[in-house]
């Protein structure tokens, strides 16, 4: 029989956690032993294990993420240091630099003796950086607003026009100039008013220098001592800087020089002085020494201006000539305007009406018919002219300024008289027909200068009206030999004279008698052209008959005598041609001659347009110019008379 025991049997130990066996005590399989078992699902009941995920895919995305970064990095940094270096490189220089212009000083003008006519000053032309002005700049979207109503009182200028400088269609653009030639005392007072702003704007934080980008170049301004003297000759400098008339404008690049520049490292408007600048100097113009005396051009002017204004005439010129050389000493203009200040110049008085103005000559150019005559051997100065009180030629009846009865005047009587009827039948005898004779007189005419540029090259100079005898009228064919139906201007009537003056031969007229580089080197002026127009007798007999004009009893030109001096002269009243309408209307009245007669060192021509009140004629109002002016010039060019007397060629005959 089976014993039963009371003993309850051993409890099972249930196995908890595997724990995993370090890798070095972990036991190897010898051969044969049966590969260990997946774990299975865990049983119902059994206690979750947890387990740690593989920490490799989280380090490959967060590798993959800095790679991307760092290869963004330097994507852009390639393309900044290489691909666009050259960009940034322009705009951190934009930023940092700036380039402002030199300008060069002008080159002075003199006159014969060295005095000043005009000079330059240190002035400054007022800039700004309109980029430094936008609202990335100055933080305020009203910088060009609030620095124009700054700008405007101190530069006299209007503010809306400052504002469209200062912003600009073209945003790139980063240099502009506010004004030009402005005195150290403006510019002192705009840079004392931004170093105001400056300081404010570093204790202030909400303050803004508006004016940061307002800078000065050196520049100078043109001033002119003399006031108006010369003033139709000199011309004047607009507001560019460039010459805007005269000889400032012919020989604008002669006297302007070349500008430079400078460029250096600026902040807040300042320039960085260790930054280190590069500069282009600006090479200064050349000085102008002129021909013209400044005392026998202020005689000139004075003379004409005082004539003008008691005649109450539309305008006046005189012009003075070193018969020799052909040197101009004076050309005066009346009325003139002073260069100094353009703004209150009468537009109609702007340049150089001596050599713009074209009008008739009326009897100053008989003298060029009787060169004509005589060096075709014609006539002499003695042969008779038998002067009727009317001429009837072509399809009119021409007469002389005065009604008189039959003259019996030698040649010489005709040009002491100023007969117009006396000159058609003078000139008459040029040829076998009048066609003929057309021909030669106009031959004379162009060998003495009318119908072209006188040479000085001047702007504006008009070379006058002179047809072709194929083309003269009817009248014209009796009308030009004593002045009318053909024009001219003062220099041109005052060359005529000095040709007969230099024995006959044509000197071209000269304004300039050398330039001095910025070397400090004297480079006189070419020599003039000379041209022979008459033989040396023929200008010989001229000057004789033309002291007649002046000395005789019967001549017109009594108010022109020189005490001491011999002096050879012509009268000329010619009808005007009024520019506004094209019809005749009032008078020329002129005065030409030189002296001394026997030995000629001087010409002087005068000429007033349309005096309106008191005498009208020539020899009334422009010979006692011409004495006044003579004379000045014979003492201050310190010229003796010559002490011979006079010719005294006769003037009429006897039946």
């Amino acid at each position: 029989m089976t014993e039963v025991s009371d003993r309850q049997p051993p409890r099972r130990r249930v196995p908890g956690p595997a724990r995993p066996a370090h890798p070095g005590n972990r036991r190897q399989p010898g051969p044969g032993a049966r590969p260990a078992r997946r774990p299975g699902p865990p049983r119902p009941g059994a206690p979750r294990v947890i387990r740690l995920g593989s920490p490799r895919p989280r380090l490959r995305l967060v590798g993959l993420a800095l790679t991307l970064v760092l290869l963004v990095f330097v994507v852009r940094l390639l393309q900044v240091q290489a691909v666009d270096a050259s960009t940034y490189v322009a705009k951190a220089e934009q930023n940092r630099y700036v380039v402002h212009t030199l300008a060069a000083e002008r080159g002075g003008i003199t006159d014969r003796n060295g005095v000043a006519l005009a000079t330059t000053v240190d002035a400054y032309d007022i800039t700004a950086d309109p980029t430094m002005f936008t609202r990335e700049q100055l933080k305020i979207g009203d910088g060009p607003e609030q620095a124009a109503a700054l700008l405007a009182p101190i530069l006299d200028q209007d503010e809306e026009d400052l504002v469209r400088k200062l912003r600009p269609e073209n945003e790139e653009l980063r240099y502009v100039r506010l004004a030009r030639s402005q005195t150290p005392q403006v510019w002192n007072q705009i840079k004392d008013l931004r170093s105001a702003l400056a300081e404010k704007a570093e204790t202030d934080s909400t303050a803004v220098n508006v004016l940061a980008g307002v800078f000065a170049d050196p520049s100078s301004k043109r001033e002119y001592p003399n006031g108006e003297l010369a003033a139709g000759l000199l011309g004047w400098v607009d507001s560019e800087g460039r010459g805007g008339g005269g000889v400032e404008q012919q020989l604008d690049e002669l006297l302007s020089g070349k500008d430079g520049k400078i460029r250096y490292a600026q902040s807040g408007g300042r320039q960085v002085p260790t930054a280190g600048s590069t500069e282009t100097p600006a090479v200064a113009g050349s000085d102008v020494e002129l021909t013209i005396d400044r005392d026998i051009q202020w005689a000139a002017q004075d003379a004409i201006t005082e004539q003008v204004e008691k005649s109450k005439a539309d305008r006046g010129y005189v012009i003075v000539q070193d018969t020799r050389t052909g040197e101009i000493l004076a050309m005066a203009n009346s009325p003139g305007f002073d260069p100094n200040d353009l703004a209150e110049a009468d537009s109609s008085s702007l340049g150089n009406a001596a050599l713009q103005d074209a009008f008739e000559p009326g009897s100053t150019a008989k003298v060029m018919s009787m060169a004509a005559v005589l060096e075709e051997n014609a006539a002499t100065p003695k042969t008779h002219v038998v002067v009727p009180n009317r001429l009837h030629r072509g399809d009119r009846l021409f007469k002389d300024d005065v009604d008189h009865p039959t003259w019996y005047l030698t040649l010489n009587g005709v040009l002491a008289k100023s007969s117009n009827i006396g000159t058609i039948l003078a000139t008459g005898q040029l040829g076998k027909t009048q066609r003929q004779a057309n021909q030669v007189l106009y031959s004379y005419l162009r060998k003495f200068g009318l119908g072209s540029y006188t040479g000085l090259g001047f702007p504006g100079e008009t070379k006058g009206i002179l047809a072709a005898p194929g083309d003269w009228s009817t009248s014209q064919q009796y009308t030009i030999p004593f002045g009318q139906g053909m024009s001219l201007n003062a220099m041109q009537a005052a060359s005529v004279y000095s040709t007969i003056a230099n024995g006959g031969v044509r000197v071209e007229p000269t304004l300039v008698r050398g330039t001095k580089g910025p070397d400090g080197r004297f480079a006189p002026a070419k020599k003039p052209e000379k041209t022979r127009v008459v033989s040396e007798r023929t200008a010989k007999t001229l000057a004789q008959m033309l002291e007649s004009v002046v000395d005789d009893e019967e001549g017109t030109g009594a108010k022109a005598r020189i005490p001491g001096y011999r002096v050879a002269g012509k009268t000329g009243t010619a009808n005007r041609v009024d520019p506004a309408t094209g019809k005749y209307r009032g008078y020329t009245s002129s005065f030409a001659g030189f002296a001394p007669a026997d030995n000629p060192r001087v010409t002087v021509y005068c000429a007033i347009q349309n005096a309106t009140e008191g005498s009208y004629f020539g020899g009334q109002i422009c010979g006692p110019i011409y004495k006044q002016v003579m004379e000045f010039a014979l003492k201050t060019l310190q010229i003796p008379p010559t002490g011979a007397k006079a010719a005294n060629l006769p003037v009429t005959f006897k039946p």
